[in-house]
């Protein structure tokens, strides 16, 4: 080797371990960084020469990578958007709402929460997407494995809401000792589908040994107990049996009813009403009274509507479910997070901290449902930890270092070679 290839050598050398510095720099700034992958630098030596020479130079490249398979550490959080996903995969997100799918890239960076727009967005203020779902947590897109079906997560859009009633289940006693043509009244609630609540009337008439009539009447607003808000165009007379031992006998014709016409605006109902099995005393029954007034006793009703509610907050479960939750107590799926898989991550192109865009080299990206095809699980309310184990990277940083001042030396000891021969010449 010459003198020259020498000093050339050395200043690659140089390069290469200034290479393994800066990523162990960033590796370090890094340790604390969520889902970090620790970048990796190896060492490739350059040997050239002409054919049959028996002379050759030589130097060496640093290259560096990611090893995106290894799993960090997934430690619990307190806020309920925070999400990890453990094993393979990573969340499909875009720089800009409303982008291109063509522009959409690829993290494992959970640390979502809203932003002022309504956009879950995570620390390096990306927009996480999803597919749109129905109420049940359906998704809606036809095509689950086109990325055009996904949609940036926005809350923005999500009213208030409420729950229509549509049962009402019923327990109580009538006396048994009461005479014929005793009434006995009581009340029920109901909620309508602008979530209104209404009061609707019982009246309980004896006709006969064991046997009552039930008849409803028009509801009149819970708020006042007194102003008529609809119609119950169908609310009886029922007719309600029971046996000798107090048991529920009869019902009949079946026990629900419709309201029409309600002066909020909201939608006509029809309710069903639950008040015991037959043959069973777990709703209606016929005891002798333990009052000296005759009247219905222990009467509970309850009804599956909700008021009128604003959304309180959103939570993302382990199965990627998106899930507003309302202070009525209602809770509405309204996205579905999927997991994107690509046959080669290592191969996805760098584009800035945590986030990565995909390329022929790490293969088409699939999407998947958590735990599904390949792909891995959701933690929910966590976060992924950087795969930066400190201790390493001090003790590259000291290799690196010290290959750095050997090479240093080299290109020292080389220009005093040159200063010699250049003396030697004069």
């Amino acid at each position: 080797m010459s003198l020259s290839a020498a000093l050339s050598t050395a200043v690659s050398g140089l390069t290469a371990q200034s290479r393994a510095l800066s990523a162990i720099s960033e590796n370090i700034a890094n340790s604390s960084t969520t889902a970090y992958k620790t970048t990796d630098v190896y060492f490739q030596a350059l040997v050239s020469g002409g054919s049959g020479s028996s002379t050759s130079t030589s130097a060496v490249t640093a290259k560096s990578s990611q090893a995106m398979s290894v799993q960090g550490t997934v430690t619990s959080t307190s806020v309920a958007t925070n999400v990890a996903i453990q094993d393979a995969g990573f969340f499909v997100v875009t720089s800009e709402p409303g982008a291109a799918a063509s522009e959409d890239m690829y993290t494992r960076n959970g640390s979502f929460e809203t932003n002022a727009d309504g956009y879950l967005i995570n620390t390096e203020g990306f927009y996480l997407m999803g597919w749109p779902t129905d109420a049940d947590g359906n998704v809606l897109a036809s095509n689950t494995n086109d990325l055009t079906g996904l949609s940036a997560i926005n809350l923005s859009s999500i009213g208030g809401t409420a729950k229509a009633t549509t049962e009402i289940e019923m327990s109580a006693n009538v006396p048994a000792d009461a005479a014929v043509l005793d009434e006995l009244t009581t009340s029920m609630q109901m909620i309508d589908s602008l979530g209104v609540s209404h009061t609707v009337g019982q009246t309980w008439t004896k006709t006969d040994d064991n046997t009552w009539t039930l008849e409803l009447s028009d509801p009149v607003l819970t708020s006042d107990g007194t102003t008529k808000s609809g119609d119950m165009t169908v609310g009886g007379p029922y007719t309600v049996t029971f046996n000798t031992d107090g048991s529920l006998a009869s019902i009949s014709p079946t026990l629900s009813f419709t309201v029409e016409n309600f002066t909020t605006g909201a939608a006509d109902s029809t309710v069903s009403m639950d008040i015991g099995e037959v043959g069973g005393t777990d709703g209606v029954t016929q005891y002798a009274s333990t009052s000296s007034v005759i009247g219905l006793e222990d009467v509970q009703t309850e009804q599956d509507g909700a008021l009128y509610g604003e959304l309180s907050d959103i939570e993302i479960d382990s199965e990627g479910l998106v899930t507003a939750n309302f202070d009525n107590g209602i809770s509405l799926a309204i996205y579905q997070i999927p997991i994107a898989t690509f046959s080669n991550p290592n191969g996805l192109t760098l584009v800035s901290g945590t986030t990565y865009d995909e390329n022929s080299a790490a293969g088409q990206v699939h999407l998947n449902l958590p735990g599904e095809g390949g792909a891995g699980t959701l933690v929910a309310s966590a976060l992924e930890g950087s795969t930066t184990d400190i201790a390493t990277e001090f003790n590259k940083m000291i290799i690196a270092q010290q290959a750095y001042s050997a090479a240093s030396q080299v290109v020292s000891s080389a220009g005093d070679m040159f200063d010699s021969l250049i003396q030697a010449v004069r």
